[in-house]
């Protein structure tokens, strides 16, 4: 039998279009189906692979902060209690979906699976705190946003909260992620960026922000030494000149590439562009591959068919 640490590490971030679709209403039932053929293709790929899985969680977390509106008499809770929320809802999702697949299939040997609530640390001098950009949550009318108890800013959808959206610093639970994988646990983890915690002595204390998943799953990827990245997305790689007549997808780009691309503005903020960010910052830590591919194609992206891979250099 071939040892768990003979196999090389992958992490899988899944976008929210993993869940749920364009133009869906995302159901519980919308959700469990989109999951199949994401799932179905890691199931496939932890065979040859340590497997981490992390995930998005903004439609579910906006949903969650609806249901605090409509209903007055019951406390609100905080933003990194609805994180933690949705983080064991997702992954309770993908594990057993994950579980189904290897039933399906008719695997011989039982793979072990765990879904970890998992904190991240953010600086709380962050420049991020003092100017709040991420929309979450309700649409207000302008009325509504002069009077609400938290930031607001006009969107293209109305009115709406923003939060902070700060650095990762570290990864809290990376020596049990760490452990786990090399006991060939499939590790569900890093839901919706992490639960965001400042330090205060030697305790954490959360706090109301939202940090990108893209850049949380790459600060993940380097500290435990994660081989291939994969971010699976609803467009199959980054493009330049994205939605115009011109539009190229593309293959690969080096670091220096990518920099420039970012820098000319050809991935669009809060999309693309922190996708690109992270997996220059995997390459640039010391990671071996980047992949940016749909999440039709996660298969064909791990063996280089598909995506856009980010690349140290032309040589």
């Amino acid at each position: 039998m071939e040892n768990a640490r003979d196999k090389k590490i992958l992490l899988v971030a899944l976008g929210g279009n993993a869940l749920i679709r364009k133009g869906q209403q995302g159901s519980i039932e919308q959700q469990f189906a989109n999951l199949k053929l994401p799932i179905k293709q890691i199931a496939e790929l932890s065979r040859d692979y340590r497997i981490i899985i992390t995930h998005g969680n903004g439609p579910q977390v906006g949903n969650l902060l609806l249901q605090q509106e409509c209903n007055a008499e019951v406390p609100k809770l905080p933003l990194e209690i609805l994180v933690a929320q949705t983080q064991g809802q997702i992954g309770y999702m993908i594990e057993s979906t994950l579980d189904s697949e290897f039933m399906a299939s008719g695997a011989s040997i039982t793979q072990n699976l765990v879904s970890l609530i998992s904190y991240v640390v953010v600086d709380e001098k962050d420049p991020a705190f003092q100017q709040p950009v991420k929309p979450i949550g309700p649409i207000y009318t302008p009325e509504e946003a002069a009077t609400a108890p938290f930031p607001t800013r006009k969107t293209a959808k109305g009115y709406r909260r923003v939060v902070a959206s700060p650095e990762p610093v570290t990864i809290v639970e990376k020596r049990e992620i760490s452990n786990l994988i090399n006991m060939d646990f499939i590790v569900i983890c890093c839901g919706g960026g992490g639960i965001p915690v400042v330090r205060e002595g030697r305790t954490f204390s959360g706090v109301d922000a939202v940090i990108d998943k893209d850049l949380a799953s790459a600060k993940l990827a380097e500290e435990v030494g994660v081989d291939i990245f994969l971010i699976a997305t609803d467009v199959k790689g980054a493009a330049l000149n994205f939605g115009k007549a011109d539009q190229k997808f593309l293959r690969s780009m080096t670091l220096a590439e990518a920099d420039r691309n970012l820098g000319e503005g050809h991935f669009p903020p809060g999309s693309m562009a922190p996708k690109v960010e992270a997996a220059m910052r995997f390459i640039r830590a010391g990671g071996m591959r980047a992949v940016i591919a749909s999440i039709d194609d996660i298969n064909r992206g791990v063996r280089g068919q598909a995506g856009t891979e980010i690349i140290r250099s032309s040589f």
